[in-house]
């Protein structure tokens, strides 16, 4: 079927260059298109300048117009794949700069050309396929990362059950339907890598946006088939004899038991509201509720609203109620560093749509582009320096003028209330807590007249308000909590018994710790994604992270299967020296420095969230199992 053509030029005038440029290299086979007069020279914080001279990025413009007319017609064929020495210069050509040593085989295969992941487990030999059918997996949680391993188990010929607590896939972008939700990575890279979305209707998408997404990507792997919604895990306990464990499932009908060769949890960090510890908050006449269980059937409309808590979610849905209520009290602990990103809330431009549809490899490269932007480039901004002998308001100088720009673009849009700014730049280092990105409409929304930001701690809750540390009381109709989640809590409140009936909360003691944030000692086949020390605050998505974790289990998987063994788990001084690693890299980033408190450091006041290396280092720590890691056990026999 014949494409218009009429939007290309509109659609040229949008397009990422240096990414059209790579693409183009594919179209006609010429690495001439590699020049180093259309070379790009980034400016940090900023996504359109791309320092290339407005005349060349005309001569770009025109000449790919030419070759794309020519490919879309039927006049010239698609060239040959490019050479990898070739690929390498893409890749250096659409980054800016060249590509360290030691990235180039990670950025090959997250660009993965060829359509897949040369990295993946292969399970097509005989032995393997029947190997596979006799391997029997619970997946715990049918959000982003169940979805992404139910798939990844499908593809292996791997039998597994999946089960949720909620009604529908989705995890978090069903949960979550509070006003104005929506991600904070671009979703060009917010998106599995094997199943791009060539019509994001914005940069940054919205809940229900993302919702259909997930669900589109369960129906086209067929995936609900295999879930049982509404159905929770109470406990799971490890059968030494016989190498499964056994599962106690809560469910509509009521209790069932269910046994796994090994389990899978896709729970995520951030799923189990948290309340605040506040004297009287149970004694609210009027309706309160936390901002992950948004109650639409509360009209705020014309009411008296206080909001308790300044983090990412009230960042998104303070802006949406201001207008809406008679008043708005936001009550803030302390004040979030937001990133100026001033296309937050932007459409994607039709014409990208779509290039990224009808020009092949365009959508790979602006990912690329993105990803590679989003990789590491932060990373040195928020790593302290240990000679650091400034301000306890930043961790090293890089850090210091990092927050010194940041802090500016924060003041510029509130130069009439430096009484607001005052209260709204944080007093402890970027990277710290978390990051949120800012277009400005969380300023607006302090500034309006019907909304006051309060800085005085909460002291009391009363049937009818809030009474501040000053002795204040305001009256209010409804309170909303956008106090965060028990993201320390790993895996709570499942009951997980292992070898010998330990239970693995009490082995954590409210200190979770993983094997590269995936497997534990003592709990033999039970695998962990979005465990302990997986998440990344300033560098890349977490759908990454997933998609590396996914790859590495179904090698577990795969070794399980390639050894005749029922049964694996870390040994205890490869887990211990890893996690020895992990927390002398975090004592190195902003967010681990002593004067920072945040939900990155559990009850003991260890860093038990965050990944402190560079994305390319659990890239390659999860490419494969290494044997030599695990305690294999062979002494039982395998569920049928």
């Amino acid at each position: 079927m014949a494409v218009d053509l009429e939007p290309l030029d509109k659609a040229l005038e949008t397009a990422h260059l240096p990414a059209l440029a790579a693409a183009m290299v594919h179209l006609t086979g010429d690495a001439g298109w590699l020049r180093p007069e259309w070379r790009p020279t980034y400016t940090p914080l900023s996504r359109s300048e791309i320092g290339v001279p407005e005349d060349e990025q005309s001569k770009i413009r025109a000449a790919a117009k030419v070759a794309i007319t020519a490919y879309l017609t039927g006049e010239t064929p698609m060239a040959a794949i490019p050479a990898p020495e070739i690929v390498r210069q893409m890749m250096s050509f659409v980054a800016g700069s060249d590509i360290p040593d030691g990235y180039g085989e990670f950025l090959t295969d997250e660009l993965a050309i060829g359509g897949h992941s040369s990295k993946d487990p292969d399970w097509s030999t005989p032995e393997l396929k029947a190997a596979a059918r006799r391997l029997n997996v619970l997946v715990v949680g049918a959000g982003m990362s169940g979805l992404l391993t139910a798939i990844r188990l499908t593809q292996a010929g791997i039998a597994f059950e999946m089960v949720d607590k909620n009604a529908d896939v989705g995890g978090t972008w069903l949960e979550n339907t509070y006003p104005g939700c929506r991600v904070d990575s671009s979703n060009h890279i917010y998106s599995y890598s094997f199943e791009p979305n060539h019509n994001w209707p914005q940069h940054f998408s919205t809940q229900p946006v993302l919702l259909d997404y997930f669900r589109g990507v369960a129906a086209r792997y067929d995936i609900n088939k295999n879930v049982r919604f509404q159905t929770v895990v109470e406990e799971m306990a490890w059968d030494e004899a016989r190498g499964v464990w056994n599962v106690r499932l809560k469910t509509p009908s009521g209790v069932e038991h269910v046994e796994a060769n090994a389990v899978i949890t896709a729970v995520g960090q951030l799923n189990r509201p948290r309340y605040p510890d506040i004297k009287g908050r149970e004694s609210f006449a009027g309706p309160s509720f936390h901002s992950a269980e948004w109650r639409h059937d509360v009209d705020l409309a014309g009411k008296r609203v206080a909001v308790i808590g300044t983090g990412a979610s009230a960042f998104q849905f303070v802006p949406e109620i201001a207008p809406k209520v008679a008043s708005l009290a936001v009550f803030q602990r302390t004040p979030p560093w937001g990133f100026p990103v001033p296309h937050y809330h932007e459409d994607v431009p039709d014409g990208m749509n779509w290039l990224m549809e009808h020009v092949p490899f365009y959508d790979k490269w602006y990912r690329f582009w993105m990803f590679w932007m989003a990789t590491d480039g932060l990373l040195p901004m928020v790593t302290a320096d240990p000679a650091w002998n400034g301000p306890p308001t930043a961790v090293s100088e890089l850090n210091q003028g990092f927050r010194e720009m940041i802090a500016m673009a924060i003041a510029a849009q509130a130069p009439d209330r430096p009484d607001l700014v005052a209260k709204v730049i944080p007093t402890y280092p970027v990277g710290g807590k978390r990051s949120l990105l800012d277009n400005g409409v969380w300023l607006d929304a302090l500034k309006r007249e019907n909304v006051e930001l309060v800085t005085d701690g909460v002291a009391e809750i009363t049937p009818t308000g809030i009474v501040t540390a000053d002795g204040k009381a305001r009256d209010f109709v409804v309170i909303i909590y956008g106090t965060g989640f028990h993201a320390s809590k790993f895996l709570w409140p499942m009951k997980i018994k292992g070898r010998d009936g330990a239970d693995l909360h009490d082995v954590w003691d409210g200190d979770a710790r993983a094997y590269l944030g995936m497997t534990t000692p003592g709990f033999p086949n039970l695998f962990m994604i979005y465990g302990p020390n997986t998440n990344i605050v300033v560098n890349g998505s977490i759908i990454f992270f997933s998609e590396c974790s996914v790859r590495y289990i179904l090698g577990c998987l795969k070794l399980l299967a390639e050894t005749g063994s029922a049964a694996m788990e870390p040994r205890r001084d490869v887990h211990d020296a890893f996690n020895v690693r992990v927390d002398e890299g975090n004592k190195l980033m902003a967010w681990g420095a002593p004067q920072v408190t945040s939900w990155y450091k559990n009850e003991k006041g260890r860093v038990s969230q965050n990944w402190p290396f560079a994305l390319v280092d659990y890239w390659r720590a999860t490419l494969a199992p290494d044997p030599k890691d695990f305690v294999l056990t062979k002494s039982a026999e395998l569920v049928g």
